[in-house]
């Protein structure tokens, strides 16, 4: 399931052919005048859809974040996946946030649940129960981590590419999430939040907690 990472995600190739395309054409036929909004909405998926390498924080009992963006909410709370009370850390994405979503944690895939529901905005917490979102709950060396993509105002579509019975390795790429939306995050009580409320993380790069016991 490692992803190569071409700069640009595969997700956004198709809309960067089109809006090119389109682009292109009326540059052609009316010059820069008529182009320029065009040019800006090229420029504007071009930079949606980066995916850039990321370096995993060192430690082996680190969560990593899942995605880009700014965290919202740090709180002990019900994982309605797993069925038990949990530390929920949600990473809130705007449209300038990268937004593929990459695994927290090494483990095994060990249960997958979609969800159709609303599009509110997704910094607002009733949208962990009420919008679209898809929960993978990962086997961590016996620990349980839930990770749970949420569709946003704007967002229409949730893509992930793992099964049950996966295995994943922490850092590795294994969704997206197409225009603005949020990633929750359910851990043990153990673990130990490394961020605050306002935080900016950067997927893979910023450790969300401290878990002891993971590989």
């Amino acid at each position: 399931m490692m992803y190569p990472h071409p700069i640009i995600a595969k997700e956004g190739w198709p809309y960067l052919a089109l809006v090119g395309v389109v682009t292109l054409l009326a540059h052609y036929l009316g010059g820069i005048a008529w182009s320029w909004p065009l040019w800006i909405i090229f420029l504007f998926v071009l930079q949606f859809f980066r995916d850039p390498q990321r370096i995993a924080a060192l430690g082996r009992d680190l969560v990593l974040s899942p995605a880009d963006g700014r965290i919202v909410v740090v709180e002990k709370t019900n994982d309605p996946y797993a069925g038990r009370e949990a530390l929920k850390i949600s990473v809130f994405m705007n449209v300038f946030n990268v937004h593929s979503n990459r695994s927290a944690v090494n483990g095994l895939v060990k249960e997958i649940q979609y969800f159709p529901g609303k599009f509110v905005n997704a910094d607002l917490d009733k949208a962990s129960t009420e919008n679209e979102r898809n929960a993978v709950v990962i086997d961590a060396n016996g620990q349980i981590v839930t990770l749970v993509q949420v569709a946003g105002l704007i967002a229409r579509r949730i893509l992930c590419y793992i099964h049950v019975g996966d295995r994943l390795k922490a850092g590795e790429r294994y969704g997206f999430i197409r225009f603005g939306s949020r990633v929750d995050v359910y851990l043990p009580l153990t673990a130990e939040p490394l961020v605050s409320v306002g935080d900016k993380v950067f997927s893979t790069n910023t450790a969300l907690a401290r878990l002891p016991g993971l590989d």
